[in-house]
């Protein structure tokens, strides 16, 4: 079953936007950085405002400003587009300074960790939790990675300082939702995925792992309705995928071959989802994985 949100880590969604050395380094003597533009540049971004984020931040380094906090932010803007080598050399930039050094390790981590650098990711993140054990991101991050090696335990202790550290973080309950349907805990994970909606209501990647949820529990027109007719395909592809998991093989179909014709062009993936299914229903070993 793959990931679907770590998306999430949309939640640490930042970004970035460096000035061209030569212009920020038109005046030899470094500017200050006022508490209050920095404050601004995190709401900015906070908001997913990134264009008047990287605008302020712009601002700041066109007036010769040399702070490190400039350069998380920089970091935290680039990992919002997207952006994550920009970011990972925007985070490295402010190691060096004593008072930004959990933060810049925070920041790699997740960076290294959305590149999927797995080893280099557990280094820095553990590094930052040790540095600042409130640290929520990386605890997230930490999970996450714990999750892609079916370390559970570590993966839900990980979780558990981050939801402490954050308040509750919708992202955080989102996560250990998806994580525990890994785990096949089903219950469980449709509480901390309903949660997470209860935070943050437009919370796409939550939501589909909802419906994931309900499908693994056999509730099929919960887990597909409600959905925009753009978005119908897919829910009936994830609704014959978790039928397929239980072994509903005939549901499973038949919701796959909605998929296909609800879709107003070929559908690869649920395609390949009811070859699998059939496969199975016949008792045969199939070829490909099934994906939601």
């Amino acid at each position: 079953m793959s990931r679907t949100v770590i998306a999430a880590f949309a939640a640490v969604a930042l970004a970035l936007s460096c000035a061209p050395p030569a212009l920020a380094a038109r005046s030899s003597v470094p500017a200050a950085v006022s508490a209050e533009t920095v404050s601004q540049i995190r709401q900015a971004i906070d908001e997913q405002r990134l264009v008047d984020a990287a605008r302020l931040l712009d601002a700041a380094l066109l007036n010769g400003a040399r702070d490190p906090r400039l350069s998380l932010l920089s970091g935290d803007i680039s990992l919002a587009r997207a952006n994550y080598g920009l970011a990972l050399a925007s985070y490295r930039a402010a190691q060096e300074a004593p008072e930004t050094r959990a933060a810049s390790l925070e920041g790699q981590g997740v960076a290294l960790s959305l590149m999927q650098r797995t080893d280099e990711a557990m280094a820095a993140l553990l590094a930052a939790v040790q540095a600042n054990p409130s640290a929520w991101r990386a605890w997230n991050a930490l999970g996450s990675e714990y999750d892609r090696n079916a370390q559970w335990q570590k993966a839900e202790d990980a979780y558990k300082h981050s939801l402490e550290a954050s308040g509750g973080a919708a992202i955080v309950l989102n996560n250990r939702g998806y994580s525990r349907l890994l785990q096949r805990r089903r219950e469980e994970a449709v509480a901390d995925l309903v949660a997470a909606l209860d935070k943050k209501p437009n919370f796409p990647e939550a939501r589909t792992n909802l419906r994931l949820a309900l499908a693994l529990g056999g509730d099929y027109e919960r887990a597909i309705a409600g959905g925009t007719p753009g978005d119908q395909a897919a829910l009936l592809n994830n609704a014959g995928f978790a039928a397929g998991m239980r072994g509903d093989y005939a549901q499973a179909e038949d919701l796959l071959g909605r998929a296909l014709k609800v879709k107003s062009e070929y559908y690869a993936r649920a395609a390949e989802n009811l070859k699998i299914v059939r496969a199975l229903a016949a008792g045969a070993s199939p070829a490909g994985h099934a994906t939601p």
